[in-house]
């Protein structure tokens, strides 16, 4: 059996620069791309609008769809396969409660910039609560 790799990602270009890593560093791993939406702000705006809507699950999946539709465009120019998992909620406990599923984690040094003041201020450093909490080796790419 190969080794799982497990890399979150969300629309930063640290997030990128960490699947090209993964991608190009364990050649014969399973990657698994990650992406938590639904991440609470100082205003709940989108963890508040994805609870209200019909279907959880579907929305969750819209929303991941540009940072999926560019990680397949990484692992592509390399010419491998990637899959993808949607998490919704709280970014670092989404990471860490799927940790012993995987080998290693793989994650940028930071998040996108939009949200890293909000990020900081309600939730925490999220590459900081993963690489103190995993239960797995943690890489972070800068």
């Amino acid at each position: 059996m190969g080794s799982q790799i497990l890399v979150p990602m969300d629309d930063s270009d640290h997030a990128s620069q960490a699947l090209e890593y993964a991608l190009d560093n364990y050649p014969e791993a399973e990657i698994t791309v990650l992406h938590v939406v639904g991440v609470p702000s100082m205003m709940m705006g989108e963890a508040t609008a994805l609870a209200l809507e019909d279907d959880i699950s579907e929305a969750a999946a819209k929303r991941s769809e540009s940072v999926f539709e560019r990680a397949h465009e990484i692992a592509d120019e390399q010419g491998r396969e990637i899959n993808t998992v949607v998490g919704i909620g709280h970014p670092a406990r989404n990471i860490l409660d799927r940790a012993e599923d995987y080998d290693a984690i793989v994650l940028g040094a930071h998040g996108a910039d939009w949200s890293r003041a909000t990020r900081r201020f309600l939730v925490g450093n999220v590459t900081k609560t993963v690489s103190k909490r995993a239960s797995v080796p943690v890489v972070i790419v800068r």
